[in-house]
């Protein structure tokens, strides 16, 4: 691929995908220790559109593709403004003279690399994405359908990696990992703990030694180093403790609907977190306006909103804020205009308000132990942010798509209610100046990310010059950016929304 001009029209993710077929090709060679290698592709593009790739053990066995594509073909090369799309995270460590491909990244000046996956081996694991990040570069992960095809190639060298993981001695535990001195097995809430065990379809009994032992690998219950003494951790007050704000003043989430004229409903869940869930869910129910669906035989009532999407939204919320920022509580607020849930905490690193606006967020997890246990009691997928969920809005339900907003301490994720609601409610600058038509050809073209001009037009049955229209009316209001010529041209939202 090196020295071919890519055709214009290719995103950010046509790139990733080369570098995963670039990966494919890895020539891994048999070492004597046993360790398996992993497949790595690495791309490098530079402004101009040109692109050179590389596999592991691409010229010589044994060679990391970033080393064989900065040094041995792009030696040559000022790579100042190229972006760098590699499958594996960047290793920190070689043998001496070798040097690390994060920083031989850093050291060719490159400003931007997206990385398919995170080396989950001890000796790199996040520390290349933050030696990185210290360094000034921008770091964005791959699609997380695409980490998917990644982590299929390398089974067993992940397998051997987290086994490596598990073995090495971990640095120092954040608090909300370690047991609380104050608390011991029975500040836990047996209620709580029966719940998770039912909705888990776990074979334990809750006062089993087993389901302690069970507790204590998962890293609710963990061995005080001072007596010897089995406590529960941070995550085991905020999961299952009988009163989690005691020693989390912020562990609730505030809801409040606003029925207009001065009419406001409030109501606190501050509950171990395994019950806030269903407890939510029921208030929620109780709160929206209900309609009748009559699609079946047999009539039922719904919410005017889809409680399937609010409720992954919601269990996001509780499972990926951070709890570490002291007096940031959780909200959710609901009006006749908007539905919004804050959350303290910024996205998670390398994660952008890009991906999260464009439903193309990976799978990193701020609070591994609850994402876990949320997992095994079917509430959350260990996949992400519930991407599919949000998109479905549009795709199942014909409302317009959230946004995604951070102003610290706080992430922001808005549902307007209706296509009239976006002009009041989105932050994006313009969109309060379309027309009905115009803000579902603007909803349709944030889902579809890129749309031809022949698209739009047959998406809607628009005949060419509406369509045009419409299309140049998002441009001139910096909605989305025209990309190619002529038969190649193209159109892609400008998905860079910021703090409000």
């Amino acid at each position: 691929m090196a020295g071919v001009k890519e055709s214009v029209g290719y995103t950010a993710r046509d790139y990733m995908l080369m570098a995963i077929e670039e990966m494919r090709r890895s020539v891994n060679e048999a070492r004597i220790d046993g360790k398996v290698p992993p497949k790595v592709g690495a791309v490098i593009l530079f402004p101009d559109g040109e692109v050179t790739s590389a596999h592991r053990g691409e010229l010589r066995e044994g060679d990391h593709a970033e080393y064989t594509l900065i040094e041995r073909k792009l030696s040559d090369k000022n790579l100042s403004e190229c972006t760098l799309f590699t499958t594996l995270e960047p290793c920190v460590e070689r043998g001496h003279p070798k040097i690390a491909c994060c920083r031989r990244t850093t050291n060719a000046r490159i400003k931007t690399v997206y990385i398919g996956i995170i080396d989950p081996d001890p000796t790199v694991s996040t520390k290349g994405i933050n030696h990185l990040e210290k360094n000034g570069v921008r770091v964005v992960m791959f699609d997380r359908d695409l980490q998917k095809e990644i982590e299929k190639e390398n089974v067993d060298f992940l397998k051997q990696a987290l086994e490596r993981k598990r073995k090495v001695e971990e640095e120092p535990l954040p608090t909300i990992d370690l047991p609380i001195a104050t608390s011991n097995i029975d500040t836990l809430s047996v209620y709580a703990l029966q719940k998770f065990i039912d909705q888990a379809n776990l074979s334990f009994k809750v006062e089993q030694p087993e389901f302690k032992t069970f507790l204590t690998d998962l890293g609710v219950l963990a061995i005080d180093k001072k007596d010897g003494q089995q406590r529960p951790t941070g995550f085991g007050i905020l999961l299952f403790g009988r009163n989690p704000r005691t020693k989390y003043k912020q562990a609730v989430l505030k809801c409040s609907v606003d029925y207009g004229e001065s009419n406001i409903e409030s109501k606190d869940f501050d509950q171990p977190l395994v019950l806030v869930p269903e407890l939510v869910e029921e208030w929620i129910r109780k709160v929206l306006p209900i309609t009748k669906d009559t699609s079946t035989f047999r009539r039922r009532d719904v919410p005017v909103f889809p409680m399937e999407v609010l409720r992954e939204a919601v269990i996001n919320a509780i499972v990926h804020r951070d709890y570490s920022i002291d007096g940031a509580k959780s909200y959710l607020q609901i009006n006749s205009d908007k539905i919004v849930i804050k959350s303290p905490g910024s996205p998670v690193h390398s994660i952008s308000l890009e991906q999260l606006n464009t439903f193309k967020a990976p799978s990193i997890s701020r609070n591994p132990v609850i994402t876990y246990v949320f997992n095994l009691m079917k509430y959350v997928e260990e996949a992400g942010f519930g991407m599919e969920a949000l998109q479905s809005l549009q795709l199942r339900y014909g409302l317009p798509l959230p946004e995604y907003t951070f102003q610290d301490p706080f992430l922001t994720l808005t549902f307007p209610r209706s296509m009239e609601a976006v002009k009041r409610v989105s932050v994006q600058k313009g969109v309060d100046m379309l027309s009905e038509d115009e803000l579902q050809g603007y909803e349709f073209i944030k889902l579809k990310e890129k749309v031809t001009r022949q698209d739009y037009e047959h998406h809607f049955k628009f005949d060419k010059k509406k369509a045009e229209r419409h299309l140049s009316k998002f441009v001139s209001h910096n909605l989305i950016e025209r990309k190619g010529a002529g038969p190649t041209t193209y159109y892609q939202v400008i998905a860079t929304l910021i703090a409000t």
